[in-house]
């Protein structure tokens, strides 16, 4: 009454056939990205044109315009930051100047002044300094010329 499966065809499981819900993985390129590791203590100035990780010590000027500079765990970092990302993940000392966002994760911790368009400061994270959120400047130049415009369409009224 049974019947041998010996000679019929095992299932395959591929990904798509566990989980039908699962994201679709596509392949990128790496994230371009220097790091500083734990060991490593660089005193000076730092510039660059990718992302930085630092999670070693560095005391003197942090560079990066238009990228990224996350501060890991093990971090510490006694600098002023101009970049337009930042994250704080270790111990940051210096004035930080954002193009974009600042984001002080919960064990994160900032003793300076923060310039930026955003801030993010999870429960837990220490913030001693002032902060000054400014508007980005292309969206304040974009919005200006149009107000004459407008109000002058109503004049005519």
């Amino acid at each position: 009454m049974l019947h041998s499966t010996d000679n019929a065809p095992k299932p395959q499981f591929t990904p798509s056939t566990l989980s039908p819900v699962a994201p679709v993985k596509t392949v990128t390129s790496p994230i371009e990205q220097a790091t500083i590791g734990r060991t490593l203590v660089i005193k000076g100035e730092i510039s660059g044109s990718e992302s930085l990780y630092v999670d070693g010590r560095i005391e003197g000027t942090i560079s990066f315009k238009d990228y990224r500079v996350t501060v890991g765990r093990n971090g510490v970092v006694a600098a002023n930051i101009v970049a337009r990302d930042v994250v704080i993940m270790g111990k940051v000392t210096g004035n930080i100047e954002c193009s974009d966002r600042v984001d002080i994760r919960s064990e994160g911790s900032l003793t300076g002044d923060i310039i930026s368009r955003r801030i993010s400061v999870e429960d837990g994270a220490l913030l001693r300094g002032s902060v000054q959120l400014a508007p980005a400047e292309k969206q304040e130049k974009a919005s200006r010329p149009e107000m004459p415009k407008v109000m002058a369409a109503g004049a005519g009224k």
